[in-house]
């Protein structure tokens, strides 16, 4: 009786390809994906991944970020794995080990990408100012990436769990799914803090170029001249663009996923293809276009480079206010000796 039950409750748990009995109304995705948007994904993520791993490997910029361009290829070409296996779907939407890949690879590869996106804040503080950053400017990578590679570790736990599930047991499949939402959920809120400590960080360094720093700190001639370079500028205002690209995607996935396996939102390929592929396709199109390694070679200093820059700005910084509190002491003591 069980056997049956569990049949009359799962009917297309034994389907393999469309027909009657298999409709394609019936399968997690509802729709037979477009070849050629997801073909013109693939090509596009393809494309991106060379532009990151070309110049890195032979050589062509004079700088070198490892960190930042293997990270970002790594997520494009999860991207190019995810929308390659989408077409074949297009031919067989019952086609599992298809679904079960673009799923995966297609979820996960944006973590990768932002863990690239995170790297650039400590560059850029120390870069400029690194004290006016609230935080060490060192330390922002153990703060964003570990919680960043949590938000991998929770969805590629939910995804392996939903997978093991397959249609006999609900309870399980709807766990891995609970575990998917609360992984993206968390990078939403990561995104959410990088987003406020580096909009936080802007607006001081705005103050502090204009002269309007509340300590009374000027800005170098090293800092002025980085901070009016066109090249600089430009790759900020991509990781930028590239940042809210990958937000947005984030949110739309935490509504797609809210509503269960096979829900309305998931069903509705335009809103998957803009909000999904065109937001992390742009995100890592304008990241591979507007590279670090020619536009903020600063972002190459390595491990010792950093330390070293944070501890002299941390010296200078000092020396600074025991020269302002020297000064003042002084102007205090002439006070003091004009009023007797």
């Amino acid at each position: 009786m069980s056997s049956g039950n569990t049949t009359a409750a799962h009917p297309f748990k034994d389907c393999t390809e469309v027909s009657k009995a298999c409709p394609v109304q019936a399968t997690t995705l509802g729709y037979y994906p477009n070849v050629g948007i997801n073909a013109f994904f693939a090509v596009g993520f393809g494309i991106a991944t060379l532009a990151l791993l070309i110049p890195l490997f032979f050589g062509l910029f004079k700088r070198r970020t490892w960190a930042y361009s293997c990270f970002v290829a790594a997520g494009a070409a999860l991207e190019l794995a995810g929308y390659a296996a989408r077409v074949p779907l297009h031919a067989n939407p019952w086609n599992k080990q298809g679904f079960e890949t673009q799923i995966c690879a297609i979820i996960l590869a944006p973590t990768l990408i932002c863990i690239g996106i995170y790297l650039t804040l400590q560059h850029v503080c120390l870069a400029l100012c690194p004290t006016l950053s609230r935080v060490r400017p060192t330390l922002y990578p153990w703060l964003f990436v570990p919680g960043d590679v949590s938000c991998l570790l929770v969805q590629a736990a939910g995804g392996a769990i939903a997978a093991s599930a397959g249609y006999t047991n609900t309870k399980l499949l709807n766990a891995g799914n609970r575990l998917i939402i609360a992984g993206i959920v968390l990078q939403v809120v990561v995104l959410a803090f990088f987003g406020i400590a580096s909009l936080d960080y802007y607006v001081r360094v705005r103050r502090w170029i204009a002269g309007r720093d509340k300590r009374g700190r000027q800005p170098t001639p090293e800092a002025l001249a980085l901070w009016n370079d066109r090249a600089f500028r430009t790759f900020g205002i991509a990781v930028t663009v590239a940042y809210v690209c990958i937000l947005i995607r984030c949110i739309y996935r935490v509504a797609e996923m809210a509503g269960g396996w096979g829900n309305k939102i998931m069903q509705d390929e335009p809103s998957f293809i803009v909000l999904e592929g065109f937001m992390i396709l742009i995100a890592v199109g304008i990241l591979a276009g507007f590279q670090p390694g020619y536009l903020f070679p600063q972002m190459a200093n390595g491990r010792k480079q950093r330390l070293a820059m944070e501890a002299e700005a941390a010296a200078a910084a000092a020396n600074g206010s025991n020269s302002d509190n020297t000064e003042l002491a002084e102007n205090t003591a002439v006070k003091n000796e004009i009023a007797r």
